[in-house]
């Protein structure tokens, strides 16, 4: 007997995942598969951090730690936010997951019920809408296509607030557009919160430190101070310290939640891994030199792939701000005849077209709730995105 609870059956699967997944099959196929479908830098975590799990290791710290995090790692996020975004808050304020999704999943699953609604701007990360839908609560969509760059304006989130709206879920710069809220873009929308006391944000600041040329990183609270008691202000090492397999999340937010979100994780997984916390601390607390080598080497290749894409006939692309994405739009291509004879009906058809014909693995905008786009990843060497460019543009040119 086969039994699904019907929360699972609420959701789908994540799709980036799932593309990821072919492509690695491919790969051990021994096909020459690029991937551009996953959210991950191509550079190893840095030295110092991992000598501090090795430290950690040697010096026994293997065990159990408080399921909300080990108290030294958690001064150290009050330090960072402190530092890095002027926000003032106490250790004990502070929460580490395993993960920044854990901490997104932590927060909803703490405080929403069925009847409740989240506003979620789309294009979004695959997996907001899921979490809410999880909770039984709706996810509410407010598109923002590539006219408004990508971005929720302020009159969008007036008219769609109401009473049951609990939680506004803003992501900068943003997975899987690059687009990034600046500081006046933030200001506007706090002017409409402040009308709405009962709806808090979740403010998904995880490519904090991805940001190019002239732009400015700026989150809620830094933008906002009074609204700072209905915001969770979420990070990671993922994405700026390349550590995604080291899965640590980390966020502060009002006393309240933050408790109920350690008596879920203490019922749930208990605490992240004792070894990636004392990493971790290294990673907030240890010379950040490097992340301007890293910036550079992403804007290269970010300037690159949208020169690149822009010179194929029927593409279009901006140029994100933030992130390691492009999120070109595939309309003039809907319609056409892939080689195998399939009329091309969405963005899906065309990046699955992609990677059977060509071998190049990307996510189609449907999967992030705006269509008909889909996401590049750029977090590949030049060389290979050389090729993987060369290759969308010998697919496009073989649609008929």
């Amino acid at each position: 007997m086969e039994k699904i609870s019907a929360a699972l059956r609420r959701i789908k699967p994540s799709a980036s995942m799932a593309i990821s997944q072919l492509a690695l099959e491919k790969k051990a196929a021994g096909e020459d598969v690029i991937a551009l479908s996953a959210g991950e830098p191509d550079f190893d975590t840095p030295e110092p951090i991992r000598d501090a799990a090795k430290r950690a290791m040697d010096a026994g710290k293997t065990r159990y730690t408080a399921a909300s995090g080990i108290p030294e790692l958690k001064a150290a996020i009050a330090r960072k936010y402190e530092r890095d975004n002027n926000i003032k808050t106490d250790p004990a304020d502070c929460f580490v997951a395993t993960g920044g999704k854990q901490i997104i999943y932590n927060a909803l699953m703490a405080t929403l019920d069925e009847g409740d609604e989240a506003i979620v701007p789309a294009p979004y990360w695959v997996s907001y809408p899921e979490m809410v839908r999880l909770t039984g609560a709706t996810p509410i969509i407010l598109e923002a296509d590539a006219a408004q760059g990508f971005k929720i304006t302020s009159q969008q989130l007036e008219d769609a607030i109401n009473d049951k709206t609990v939680w506004l879920l803003l992501n900068s710069p943003s997975n899987p557009t690059g687009a990034v809220y600046s500081a006046e873009e933030l200001k506007a929308l706090a002017e409409v919160l402040r009308k709405h006391p009962q709806v808090m944000v979740l403010m998904d600041d995880i490519y904090e430190h991805l940001v190019y040329g002239d732009t400015q990183f700026a989150t809620m609270v830094e933008v906002a101070p009074d609204l700072q008691d209905r915001v969770v202000t979420m990070n990671g090492v993922s994405k700026a310290y390349a550590m995604t397999g080291w899965r640590i999340g980390y966020c502060t937010g009002p006393s309240w939640l933050i408790k109920a979100m350690n008596k879920l994780q203490g019922q749930s997984t208990s605490n992240p891994c004792s070894i990636a916390q004392w990493a971790s601390v290294e990673a907030l607390e240890g010379d950040q030199s490097f992340l301007t080598d890293w910036r550079a080497a992403f804007g290269s290749r970010r300037d690159f792939v949208v020169g690149r894409l822009n010179k194929i006939e029927d593409i279009e692309c901006l140029t994100p701000d933030g992130a390691f994405y492009v999120y070109p739009s595939c309309a003039a291509f809907i319609g056409k005849t892939r080689a195998d004879g399939k009329v091309i009906e969405n963005d899906e058809d065309f990046v699955m077209g992609l990677l059977a014909e060509q071998n190049v693995a990307s996510v189609h905008g449907g999967a992030y709730g705006l269509s008909p786009y889909f996401r590049v990843s750029y977090a590949l060497s030049l060389p290979e995105l050389e090729r993987a460019c060369d290759r969308i543009e010998a697919y496009c040119k073989g649609l008929t």
